[in-house]
């Protein structure tokens, strides 16, 4: 009865409730022309030093205010910013520089009505709204199972078999790799038996242990002493298990490409439209993956909800969901009230919609959850919840580097 409950809990969160007015709005994903990101010519570039401490949070950054007293990005600004770096497993490193075909500069997004209010430092509002996801059958399937822990302490998405999709400052801190991406690896959601794993071969066990009655007694010695330490080895991940708590099967990243519009290096600071990085993993998964998406304004948000899942450091490696709603949007940023802690950064944010000409809803990823930033209003510094938005550059631009060029990137 209880996984009934849940599970009807998780259903009714995950459809966010519609009334017939708002049924007859647009709440469907269009297929739409996609701008080209042409690659013109790769560098090398000295080796980095990973030597960067991780930065959950930014001391600094242009939000949606600060960026309303801007002028609009050039296209050859835009080109800069969506050149990019590549570092590889062996630590060599590459820029590659980009041109950009097909583009339309999209008009303004106006913030919403509601005002976001001043608050304090905290990252969980009021009563804490996160859901810690326990059940193995909900664990282990879509769309749970898309969610990645990163070593370096973030979380990210899965995005196709070889590709995770995460928050820039996860590996790179603006100037340089952060300590730990040099070797970094992604672990993906596997769930233990409460024995412990493996299940033991009795049999040939016992063959192995009458063909060597006659060895040596210091050998038979070293034998109990491998058991024993694999018992306990085994014992603890089974209370792991017994807890709820997943077990990450680890697998090393091939390479990592991050913007320049947020590998600025010393030229510059980080822009937080830029704080996405994809990973292309060394071993292919077979998990259900995510699809990308280009995302919507907040009109086209059922119930204006969105909803990601991490494994927030408080929560002891669970696996938390959320779902919240957006409060201001810009082209390329969301502040939402999502409760959130480190540790959630880098996750996929996402939405369920339509499909065109079908009947079936679909899930998409529609923002990178770059977590609790301090924000410049008015050259007053204030903290919000923000997620960079996947638009058509950025599709693009994450497209590119999954498929080395741009022929699978006309539409999104």
């Amino acid at each position: 009865m209880g996984t009934m409950l849940f599970g009807l809990m998780l259903f009714t969160l995950g459809w966010t409730l519609i009334d017939g007015s708002e049924m007859e709005q647009d709440f469907m994903w269009h297929v739409r022309k996609i701008p080209r990101l042409v690659s013109e010519r790769t560098f090398h570039l000295t080796s980095p030093a990973f030597e960067a401490d991780a930065k959950m949070v930014l001391n600094r950054v242009c939000g949606i205010e600060c960026q309303k007293d801007l002028p609009a990005p050039s296209l050859s600004d835009l080109e800069d910013s969506l050149s990019y770096e590549t570092v590889f497993e062996n630590g060599s490193r590459t820029l590659t520089r980009v041109k950009v075909q097909g583009w339309v500069p999209e008009p303004t997004q106006n913030l919403s009505s509601q005002g976001a209010p001043v608050r304090t430092k905290r990252q969980v509002y009021g009563t804490d709204s996160r859901f810690s996801i326990l059940d193995k059958k909900f664990l282990t399937n879509f769309p749970f199972n898309t969610a990645v822990k990163l070593s370096t302490g973030c979380s990210g998405i899965l995005i196709s078999p070889n590709h995770v999709l995460t928050a820039a400052h996860c590996v790179h801190d603006g100037t340089d790799y952060i300590k730990g991406s040099k070797k970094l690896r992604v672990g993906l959601l596997k769930m233990r038996n409460k024995g412990g794993g493996k299940k033991r071969r009795g049999s040939r066990r016992n063959r192995r242990e009458v063909s060597g009655a006659g060895r040596e007694g210091s050998q038979d010695s070293l034998k109990e002493t491998a058991k024993a330490g694999r018992r306990r080895k085994g014992s603890a991940r089974g209370q792991r298990a017994a807890d709820g708590r997943p077990s990450f099967q680890w697998t090393r990243v091939k390479n990592t490409h991050i913007p320049k519009g947020w590998a600025r290096g010393k030229s510059g600071d980080p822009a937080l439209d830029y704080d996405y990085a994809l990973l292309e993993l060394k071993r292919p998964h077979k998990k259900k993956y995510m699809e990308l998406g280009v995302s919507p304004t907040i009109k086209k948000l059922p119930g204006g909800m969105i909803h990601f899942s991490g494994f927030d450091q408080d929560r002891a490696d669970q696996l938390v969901y959320r779902f919240c709603s957006v409060s201001d949007e810009s082209n390329d940023l969301l502040y939402q009230y999502c409760d959130a802690e480190s540790g959630s950064t880098g996750s996929g944010v996402y939405l369920r919609l339509k499909e065109p000409d079908k009947k079936r809803w679909k899930r998409k990823i529609i923002a990178i959850y770059s977590g609790h930033q301090w924000v410049d209003v008015h050259g007053v510094q204030k903290d919000y919840n923000v997620a960079v938005r996947i638009t058509p550059l950025k599709y693009a631009q994450i497209c590119l580097w999954m498929h080395g060029d741009d022929a699978s990137c006309t539409h999104g």
